[in-house]
């Protein structure tokens, strides 16, 4: 692990790097991604329902092989997803799209 990827651990996707609290809060929902350029980040998923849970995301990087393009992440079938705060579920690197 490089050190950009060391400082990306542990951080929500999306916030701003100026933020102080670039971390997780404790009354939001996360899936942690696993993989790809975004491994170790968590995302918010907060408030979304089941079906788009299982729909995974497409994630706007620039550190994909596309930059400004998305990295896809999908929940691996049959792999629970718990509901309520905190890390619920994982998301799995399956590929970049421009």
């Amino acid at each position: 692990m490089n050190g950009d990827e060391q400082l990306l651990r542990g951080r929500v996707y999306g916030c701003d790097h100026d933020d102080p609290d670039l971390g997780p809060l404790p009354h939001q929902t996360y899936a942690a991604l696993v993989g790809g350029p975004l491994d170790g980040l968590l995302l918010d998923i907060t408030g979304w329902r089941l079906e788009e849970v299982d729909g995974g995301a497409a994630l706007v990087t620039e550190l994909g092989q596309f930059p400004g393009g998305r990295s896809l992440y999908d929940p691996r079938p049959g792999e629970p997803c718990t509901p309520g705060p905190g890390v619920s579920c994982r998301f799995y690197y399956s590929g970049d799209t421009p």
